[in-house]
């Protein structure tokens, strides 16, 4: 027996039916289903429902039900367990997603035959700087990118940059991206930040619209510890993954280092990176 856990995107009813008709084929052959309590209420399963902090305990592998944004969420609720992810892609494109729901039954065969293959991609570990430096001991997980950038109505913002606590500049721009190579096709990619490939191990730092001459992304190390502070008089918002979580007011900060825990993502062959980005964008072979 194995234990599935399932997540799916609130706003798809094709992610709903797919959840219910998936849990009754897996309780059928003998394994147990389990939801976040949101989810499990959203696809009329209650009884199926656990505390999100409980979620990933004892789980064999969790589903995503939805696209990307379905996917971040479930890395952010497993990775820390060392659960892998199987991506069902019910969005656009679906660069983080493995199958197409059709051949998800196929997918949980192969899983349970073990016919797969495990791919990690490394996460970032973000954690609050205090005006005092004293730095948060919990941290937390971004797959694609941590950000500091300007508040909604706010101008500039000054953020001052240090790489292993040595001071590198300060910059003057609308925000400041820590991405990770998945999230180098994310927002790092709309700022025009590089492309790598999401297998590697790096911290790549791009500026937003800065206010500067000095506007080049800076591609480093994963050990290497990069501390963003708030300087000058504006504060500045963090999202991670694109969830705006607070607001950092001048003094405060965050460090962004390669995180303990990698993602691990379920694969049933090689993904092929360049075809989906040729898909992507459009890019033809000549």
């Amino acid at each position: 027996m194995a234990i599935f856990g399932l997540l799916l995107h609130h706003e798809r009813p094709e992610a709903v039916g797919l959840a219910v008709e998936t849990t009754a084929r897996l309780e059928a052959a003998g394994h147990q289903v389990r939801f976040p309590m949101a989810d499990a209420i959203t696809a009329g399963l209650d009884g199926h429902g656990v505390d999100e902090r409980d979620f990933a305990i004892g789980l064999d592998v969790a589903i995503s039900l939805g696209g990307d944004g379905s996917m971040l969420r479930a890395v952010h609720l497993v990775a820390a367990h060392g659960v892998p992810v199987l991506g069902v892609n019910l969005g656009q494109l679906g660069y983080l997603t493995e199958v197409e729901p059709a051949g998800l039954q196929d997918a949980l065969d192969g899983f349970l035959d073990g016919k797969h293959v495990i791919e990690t991609r490394m996460l970032l570990a973000v954690r609050r700087v205090s005006a005092d430096g004293d730095l948060a001991e919990d941290a937390l997980l971004a797959l694609n990118d941590a950000v500091l950038e300007k508040t909604p109505l706010g101008h500039t913002v000054r953020l001052d940059v240090s790489v292993d606590g040595t001071p590198f500049t300060p910059y003057a721009a609308d925000g400041l991206i820590v991405a990770t190579p998945t999230g180098s096709t994310a927002y790092n990619l709309s700022a025009r930040g590089p492309i790598v490939a999401p297998t590697h191990r790096a911290l790549v730092l791009t500026p937003v619209s800065p206010h500067m001459l000095f506007d080049r992304s800076l591609v480093l190390e994963p050990e290497t510890r990069l501390r963003l502070t708030v300087s000058g008089h504006r504060p500045a918002g963090l999202a991670i993954d694109g969830r705006v979580l607070t607001e950092l007011t001048p003094g405060e900060g965050i460090e962004c280092t390669a995180s303990a825990h990698p993602a691990r993502l379920v694969t049933f062959a090689p993904r092929d990176f360049h075809r989906i980005l040729k898909a992507k964008f459009g890019l033809s072979d000549r």
